[in-house]
């Protein structure tokens, strides 16, 4: 009878042991294959990335990618900003794409990569830019944009040449269609999305002068009632964050009108709110363009360069807004439906501007100048000095 059981027993061990082995090799194999189809196909995290959003995004290879940047070659590059150089492309069906590389030495990251590939990909509006694609292989991080034949907005409106040919119809149909992609970003997509980075240099033109905001990168989603909220991290370009953001870390959708009502100015003005210079005073754009208002003297603040034919009442509108927008108290600020509502009604009676935030500028800021086009982008490690209005 023991003789039984032992060999039972043996029986019943040896199965155990072989059934576990043979897990054991299962599990080796599917192991191996699994490293074997990320060799291969290096863009799994991106795509299982996309599958957590709840959206489809295409998957290019880096081979593709190489060839239709020549490798990525200095010919082919056609910009630099926070995230890293950008590239012109071409792929195999003659589609023109622009190539977004993450730099080894970029302030942005992962986090920031995924944060715009998550965001960008569940927006669709004329006036934002299309996100095309993806592509991941090791610690390269790509983003794949539809091409901007014109670049940006600020390699024509800061440029002696260049802004010439930008009329105050063109100027104005910018501003309006920044506008409706804020607009959209702020109340009609179903995500509310805070842009965070709203500047010239991430307004991109396409080949009809059509506006298209782009890299989402430090942009933030709010949900539900959710108005506001406050960081640690603050990050952004100096010259076009809101007072309340620059200096307690607070950020809404206000933040981003105060943004867009430093573009309106710099717009209409053809100079940069970061840098501005004028003999007579120490005011930065903000603090000359209130200057001219409050002596009745607005239309001063329109480029030299603009020389055809244009409405006044149209120019008069859109500074109001633009001092309506960059207001020091967020609460007096317009929200971005009443703005576009204000732009294109002029029989609108517009309410009239207090003295706005940040006239003047701080010499003692450290700033972090690795942004497209010289802009200056400010960190949470960063001091900021900064002067109200007076």
């Amino acid at each position: 009878m023991s003789i039984v059981v032992i060999v039972a027993i043996s029986t019943v061990l040896g199965m155990l042991f072989s059934g576990v082995i043979g897990w054991y090799i299962c599990r080796l194999k599917n192991a191996t294959k699994k490293a074997v189809q990320q060799e291969n196909n290096p863009y799994k995290d991106c795509k299982e990335e996309s599958q957590e959003g709840d959206f489809e995004l295409p998957l290019l290879d880096m081979s593709t990618v190489y060839a239709a940047t020549n490798k990525f070659s200095s010919e082919n590059k056609i910009g630099q900003g926070g995230f890293g150089p950008v590239y012109k492309g071409e792929l195999p069906n003659g589609q023109e794409i622009a190539v977004k590389r993450l730099s080894q030495s970029s302030g942005q990251g992962p986090k920031e990569f995924k944060n715009e590939v998550i965001l960008i990909a569940n927006l669709q509006h004329r006036n934002l830019v299309r996100l095309l694609g993806c592509c991941i292989q090791g610690e390269e991080r790509m983003l794949i944009y539809e091409y901007m034949s014109n670049k940006s907005l600020n390699n024509f409106i800061f440029d002696e040449t260049r802004r010439k040919l930008l009329s105050w119809k063109k100027r104005f149909n910018i501003i309006m269609g920044i506008a409706r992609g804020l607009l959209y970003l702020h109340q009609d997509s179903r995500l509310r999305i805070i842009h965070r980075d709203l500047k010239t240099s991430n307004i991109l033109l396409d080949g009809e002068m059509e506006p298209k905001i782009s890299d989402f990168g430090i942009a933030r989603i709010f949900g539900g009632e959710q108005t506001e909220e406050k960081t640690k991290r603050v990050i952004g370009t100096y010259g076009y964050m809101s007072p309340e953001y620059a200096m307690r870390g607070h950020f809404s959708v206000k933040s981003d009108v105060f943004s867009f009502g430093v573009l309106v100015l710099e717009i209409i003005s053809g100079q940069k709110n970061w840098g501005f210079c004028h003999p007579e005073h120490d005011f930065n754009l903000i603090g000359h363009a209130w200057k001219l208002w409050s002596e009745e003297k607005p239309m001063e603040l329109m480029d030299k360069v603009l020389e055809e034919s244009f409405s006044v009442n149209e120019v008069l509108r859109c500074v109001q807004v633009g001092l309506l927008c960059v207001q020091q108290r967020p609460e007096d600020r317009p929200s971005m439906s009443d703005v576009a509502f204000m732009l294109s009604n002029e029989s609108t009676l517009l309410p009239q501007p207090k003295e706005p935030g940040f006239c003047m500028e701080s010499s003692s800021i450290k700033i972090d100048s690795s942004s497209i086009g010289q802009d200056s982008s400010t960190h949470n490690e960063v001091t900021l000095t900064i002067l109200d209005g007076r």
